[in-house]
């Protein structure tokens, strides 16, 4: 698996950036089959918006993020009044969201983590399912981390978009020869169709698929 510093090297600038605007100073995630994702950097640095605060009202107990970025879903749980970690292999990322007051901890998300077994919610939005290329190995990390009876909210690509895995890279900038890239690292996309066969296979649970705002979240329960 690719390397936690190559992973942030890629995300780094992104990070780093709040411009998201398509024209100039944009991020895009490029996928090995030729997809372009754009990166919404402006939203990562702003409130949760209502698709996810939608999503995150059903953490009700002590919630691990995953991929944090600059911590604006941790922050809002804690202003919930709930325990709340963030976790980011982006330096970058962590200084964000420690900025904003949320408690994140720089390391690898396959790291050894605090509170292993006992986290009643783990948080993979954003994309973050595809973090290491291999959604299956994700998944049981999320399971390990949870609590009998903890859930996973998981965001997935929409309807049809099957599984890739591969290498992918970011690249910030216009598209033409004065946009930077970032190094390789292994990455997945996922379509919601296959979450039954997902769950399963990393001793998981489909308790529900939320559809919000044409974005696709699934509820993952640790038997």
């Amino acid at each position: 698996m690719t390397g936690p510093a190559v992973l942030a090297g890629g995300f780094e600038a992104a990070l780093a950036d709040p411009a998201d605007r398509p024209d100039e100073g944009a991020h895009w995630l490029v996928l090995g089959d030729g997809v372009r994702v754009p990166l919404p950097v402006r939203r990562w640095h702003g409130p949760p918006e209502p698709a996810l605060t939608e999503v995150v009202q059903r953490c009700s107990g002590p919630t691990i993020d995953l991929g944090c970025g600059p911590g604006r879903l941790t922050a809002a749980l804690a202003e919930r009044g709930l325990v709340a970690l963030g976790v980011d292999v982006s330096a970058a990322a962590v200084r964000l969201a420690r900025g904003r007051g949320a408690a994140a901890l720089h390391r690898d998300v396959l790291a050894p983590l605090p509170g292993e077994g006992r986290w009643a919610h783990a948080l993979l939005v954003d994309g973050n399912i595809g973090i290491g290329g291999d959604p299956v190995r994700l998944l049981r990390r999320c399971a390990g981390l949870l609590r009998p009876g903890g859930t996973a909210l998981v965001e997935l690509a929409s309807p049809g978009a099957g599984l890739w895995r591969g290498r992918a890279y970011v690249v910030s900038g216009a598209r033409d020869a004065a946009a930077e890239r970032g190094p390789a690292f292994r990455w997945a996309r996922v379509g919601v169709e296959l979450v039954g066969p997902l769950a399963s296979a990393a001793g998981l649970r489909v308790a529900a698929v939320l559809p919000v705002d044409r974005r696709w979240f699934v509820e993952l329960v640790r038997p």
